[in-house]
């Protein structure tokens, strides 16, 4: 997606040869019109493809599943919640996931009443770097029985191997931008 690499060499800022911000759009400020745009970029990445929930995790991904919703019908959004919280009953689907940015490891949590075996799942995130967010959430629709259909990124860190990965397993990855390497301070995107 050329306007969203555009977006990304005008605004981004790298941090060393692992780390790129992209906050004034994608995940501390909110660009809604372009949020809209990915949302459609991955309706057209994923045509045709039978898809009754989109699945995130807390916090980024959530808008960006939200406007894409518009493009798939409006099928609910359901977003995994990190670590304990005081809203979630009893009857919960879980996973752990490494925060490769924060250096955490959160459990990842979503009621059962929110997953079941006749959903088909698209999972959806602002970035994908080693995979250890996309694969708890796999694993989270997989205990619930449901199908992933495929997996979106908004931006891959393709050095980082996630994508790879994910891909060797048998799931379908869309990433909308693959960042191939960050040197010198430059982002270079594969081709």
């Amino acid at each position: 997606m050329e306007t969203l690499k555009n977006r990304i060499l005008a605004e981004g800022q790298a941090i060393g040869q692992e780390i790129i911000r992209v906050d004034s759009f994608l995940n501390h400020q909110i660009d809604a019109e372009f949020m809209y745009e990915i949302g459609e970029e991955f309706k057209k990445r994923f045509a045709g493809e039978e898809i009754n929930k989109i699945l995130t995790i807390e916090a980024s991904g959530i808008a960006i599943a939200v406007c894409a919703a518009k493009f798939f019908g409006y099928p609910p959004v359901v977003f995994a919640k990190k670590d304990a919280s005081g809203i979630l009953t009893p009857g919960f689907y879980s996973s752990e996931a490494k925060s490769f940015t924060k250096g955490v490891v959160s459990t990842v949590k979503i009621a059962e009443k929110f997953l079941s075996s006749i959903d088909r799942i698209l999972i959806i995130d602002d970035f994908l770097a080693r995979g250890e967010a996309a694969f708890a959430l796999c694993s989270l629709a997989e205990q619930a029985g449901a199908a992933v259909v495929g997996i979106g990124a908004v931006i891959e860190k393709g050095f980082q191997g996630g994508g790879d990965r994910l891909r060797k397993r048998g799931y379908r990855v869309e990433s909308l931008a693959v960042i191939e390497k960050i040197t010198g301070g430059k982002i270079i995107f594969k081709n």
